[in-house]
């Protein structure tokens, strides 16, 4: 597959779950990703991209954040990227409203897509094994910083309705991002969220695997109250509800995930 960027020293796996359509489940998947982790002794820091906060505040109080991403992206000259700890191994870098600006700000600033980038080399990618980016349902500015830094992409798709024309364009995206900014990203899977066993959920499955093949997660993330609810509490879905269809259904997920991951390196 694809060349690794990776030297023999230390270096944190980033991960970014990305599609420039909301509701599709990224930030559950973040999170939960995140937390599982977490939970089995990696070392992860959470990162917020996107200005609606939903990441953040489903993890800590919103209240709490003094600086945000937008303070370290915004800043005259190499900001500090503002780390809270959430639990032992877990780290969150938050966001707030703010980060709507950034866009604008960030318009003539140069290199301003590799920003993301150099503060995780500055202050994170030696202190933690995994770094998750949650990212705004866009594919602006935001999007391409965390595509321009990351490892790895992981696509969340609601199993509602044909989402061919969609990834083509996040395809689009992604692979104008490698070409030019960024050789060592690759997607990691397409991940169906809000699954339900019925008939048209189904046929979108079967039409996907047959369109795209193993780029689909065998994983399906079935459609789940608590996935919802857990966020209320400020907690991850494990520490929610170990039992509840969300926390089996993610954990099988991380479980596919290092699989993928640890085949690639294999390859490489």
């Amino acid at each position: 597959m694809l060349e690794s960027n990776q030297n023999t020293e230390h270096r944190a796996t980033v991960i970014s779950v990305a599609n420039h359509k909301g509701g599709v489940g990224k930030t559950t998947t973040a999170a939960s990703v995140g937390t599982i982790l977490a939970s089995r002794g990696k070392s992860v820091l959470l990162v917020d991209l996107d200005a609606q906060a939903n990441l953040t505040c489903s993890l800590m109080p919103q209240e709490d954040v003094k600086d945000s991403i937008y303070d370290a992206l915004t800043a005259s000259d190499c900001g500090e990227l503002p780390i809270y700890h959430l639990s032992e191994r877990l780290d969150i870098v938050p966001a707030t409203l703010q980060l709507a600006q950034a866009d604008l700000e960030l318009s003539s600033v140069m290199a301003r897509e590799t920003l993301l980038r150099e503060l995780l080399d500055t202050a994170a990618m030696d202190s933690y094994d995994y770094i998750i980016i949650d990212c705004p349902p866009s594919l602006g500015l935001m999007t391409l910083n965390a595509a321009t830094a990351t490892d790895y992409v992981i696509i969340p798709l609601v199993a509602e309705v044909l989402p061919f024309v969609g990834l083509t364009m996040i395809n689009n995206f992604l692979s104008m991002v490698k070409k030019k900014l960024n050789p060592g990203l690759s997607i990691l899977g397409i991940l169906l969220t809000r699954y339900e066993r019925t008939n048209l959920s189904k046929q979108i499955e079967d039409g996907l695997r047959k369109e795209l093949g193993n780029i689909v997660f065998d994983t399906r993330i079935r459609k789940n109250v608590t996935l919802a609810q857990a966020p209320l509490e400020k907690s991850g879905i494990v520490s929610y509800d170990a039992k509840s269809n969300g926390a089996t259904d993610y954990k099988a997920l991380v479980d596919e995930i290092l699989e993928r991951i640890d085949r690639i390196n294999q390859i490489k």
